[in-house]
C-alpha cells in the first residue's frame, strides 16, 4: 500500500508521531553503538497535514511493521508532520537500509540526511 494512499482532508499540522519505547531526547549521534548512524528523512506527501489520526495510526503500523520485517539495525524515533511533507528521524548504518524501508513501505524518501549533531537552547549554558 502506498502511502499516498492515505491522503485525505482532516487533522491538523504539526503532529508528531513517536515510536513506542524511544526516548527521542536520549537519542544523539555521539551516543549511538559503532557502526549506527542518526538520519533526517525528507518526505515529499502533499497535503500531509490534512491526514487524520487514524491514517497516521496506519501509515506507522506500516512503518513498524517494515521495520520488524528488515531487523533490528533500523529504528524509527519519531516524525513531524507539516503542510506538505513528513520529516521522520531513524537510526541506522547506513542510507541504503533507510531506503530500503522507503521501498518496502511504499514511503517517499526525497531526501535523507546523515546528523552530525543536535544542539537547542541548553547548549547556550
Amino acid at each position: 500500500m502506498k502511502l499516498l494512499q492515505f491522503l485525505v482532508p482532516a487533522a491538523s499540522l504539526g503532529v508528531m508521531l513517536t515510536a513506542p519505547g524511544a526516548a527521542a531526547a536520549d537519542i544523539r549521534p555521539e551516543t549511538l553503538p559503532a557502526g549506527q548512524h542518526l538520519y533526517v528523512i525528507e518526505r515529499e506527501i502533499p497535503n500531509a497535514g490534512k491526514l487524520t489520526p487514524a491514517e497516521l495510526k496506519d501509515i506507522a503500523q506500516k512503518s513498524c511493521k517494515v521495520i520488524d520485517g528488515i531487523g533490528p539495525q533500523i529504528r524509527w524515533v519519531h516524525s513531524y508532520v507539516t503542510a506538505q511533507k513528513i520529516y521522520c528521524v531513524y537510526v541506522a548504518p547506513d542510507e541504503e537500509t533507510i531506503r530500503e524501508h522507503a521501498r518496502r513501505g511504499g514511503f517517499p524518501a526525497n531526501k535523507i540526511s546523515r546528523v552530525g549533531a543536535i544542539f537547542g537552547p541548553e547548549t547556550a549554558k
